[in-house]
């Protein structure tokens, strides 16, 4: 909930020499995350697109989830990094998935991995920032003052687990300082 509203917010503000892939999971039905994905590409200096299965993951881009399908990554036969649209787990609340994409994410770019955990309902998120947190790797949420619904960045932050609560119109700031300084936040 709110989370078209404060991807636009903040994904014009990415840098253009962020040169990693990064990967949205927004919870909206089928056929809304295309066009969300070409809003926001008309937005942003970097490209974003609503991802395909078993397209290559190219650094500087912005995969969107498609709705209704969860959205992973594996290496393909040729040891590069693919994305992998699928139904599966059918197990899960949303689909896409927080917890499916991120743990997805994790298993190939370990404690490399930045996980911003915004606006929305449920805990969707929280699982895979546990894991996240396990092995070394770093977590922005945002605040509550600046959500639309808090649950989802409440749950992380109540555990204990994020490394930055910050209202919405500094997180883009913040990433921005790990690509153009070249270190960690």
């Amino acid at each position: 909930t709110g989370g078209p509203f404060s991807l636009q917010k903040i994904l014009p503000q990415f840098s253009k020499s962020i040169n990693c892939p990064i990967f949205i999971v927004q919870h909206m039905p089928p056929k809304f995350t295309k066009s969300l994905a070409e809003r926001l590409n008309s937005m942003c200096s970097l490209e974003v697109k609503e991802a395909e299965n078993d397209e290559p993951v190219r650094p500087g881009v912005i995969y969107i989830a498609p709705g209704g399908y969860h959205m992973k990554v594996r290496k393909n036969l040729q040891n590069e990094i693919q994305i992998i649209i699928s139904e599966e787990p059918s197990s899960t609340l949303h689909r896409p998935s927080v917890d499916v994409m991120m743990n997805s994410v994790i298993s190939m770019y370990g404690k490399n991995t930045l996980g911003i955990i915004m606006t929305g309902m449920g805990k969707d998120g929280y699982e895979a920032i546990v894991e996240l947190k396990k092995i070394g790797g770093y977590c922005i949420a945002q605040d509550e003052e600046s959500c639309v619904v808090y649950g989802m960045p409440k749950a992380v932050n109540d555990a204990g687990l994020s490394d930055l609560i910050l209202p919405l119109e500094q997180i883009a700031e913040q990433v921005n300082k790990v690509f153009d300084n070249g270190r960690r936040i």
